[in-house]
């Protein structure tokens, strides 16, 4: 068998290699040297965020403990490119790694899962809703603090698992995760924008790779959708000037018109839901990056 023309780093986790299925089924399509079978390979590389499951995510480092690993082996030239959720990505990249590609996003908005209840409001008094998200939390604090929230990690597989024999009452999915892996009509409802602000870049797929990799880049151009792009920058802009990790309660979301107007929704709470601070932007798709700066610099001066 020849030498494959492009390796893929990724996760090992179902929603992970889902994922990675898309941007090579993409890039077959859209480069003809990559059509062939043997063209393409997959390694999987397993995360430190993979292994520490007993505890917050926050606790334990936050965010690039989902990169790491995988930051190196594309530094140390055993892959090519590396396929990331980007709400997982941090703010900051390493030297030598650029992010040059975002898929069109999917929906990305927060999926409800319940055997008991429709909606959080629906919750009975004093219910536990498990999740490993600080923002899940705070938010649902914030909207019913008779709630207990509790500690939930693992894959999405393993948590619906948990849901199914009742360790928790409900808990909070990416919906995009969800329709990936083909299991949205698990979700009991599907939670409002208002309601629960998804998590910065939430149903977008970004693509690193090494910055001096000029044929690969070439190659993931043909694929880069620019809307999500420009969404994207934005919140993760917002994320930036609050320092955001996973010890933060964030959500922000823009969103593209028509028009080609950006229109941003930013939100910092407290943990324990007692306070949110918002902030609104509205403007060109050129500025994505000022306007989440500027609602970040808004909300950081208010929180104060």
């Amino acid at each position: 068998m020849s030498h494959p023309l492009l390796i893929i780093g990724t996760r090992g986790s179902p929603l992970a290699l889902a994922q990675t299925d898309m941007v090579a089924a993409a890039l077959r399509a859209a480069v003809p040297e990559l059509a062939a079978a043997d063209a393409i390979a997959v390694e999987v590389i397993k995360t430190s965020g993979d292994r520490i499951l007993d505890r917050p995510l926050a606790e334990a480092g936050g965010k690039g403990l989902f990169t790491k690993e995988i930051d190196e082996a594309m530094l140390e030239r055993r892959i090519d490119i590396a396929v990331h959720s980007m709400k997982d990505v941090p703010t900051w990249l390493p030297d030598g790694i650029d992010l040059p590609c975002m898929l069109p996003r999917e929906d990305p908005r927060d999926a409800f899962l319940s055997p008991v209840a429709a909606s959080i409001d629906a919750l009975p008094p004093g219910a536990v809703v498990g999740t490993a998200s600080l923002r899940r939390g705070a938010f649902i604090l914030a909207r019913r603090p008779d709630i207990k929230v509790v500690n939930f990690r693992g894959n999405v597989q393993s948590r619906l698992t948990k849901l199914a024999d009742g360790v928790v009452d409900a808990t909070l999915l990416a919906l995009a995760g969800l329709r990936r892996l083909g299991l949205a009509d698990k979700a009991s409802g599907i939670l409002s924008v208002e309601e629960m602000l998804p998590a910065v870049a939430q149903g977008a797929i970004g693509i690193t790779c090494r910055t001096d990799d000029a044929r690969v880049q070439e190659w993931l151009s043909r694929i880069a959708d620019a809307s999500t792009f420009a969404a994207v920058a934005c919140e993760r802009a917002f994320l930036r000037v609050l320092d955001g990790s996973c010890r933060t309660p964030i959500g922000g979301l823009a969103r593209l018109g028509a028009d080609g107007r950006l229109e941003f929704l930013g939100r910092l709470a407290r943990t324990d839901g007692s306070r949110i601070f918002e902030a609104r932007r509205a403007g060109d798709a050129a500025d994505a990056e000022a306007l989440g700066t500027d609602a970040g610099e808004e909300v950081k001066a208010a929180s104060r």
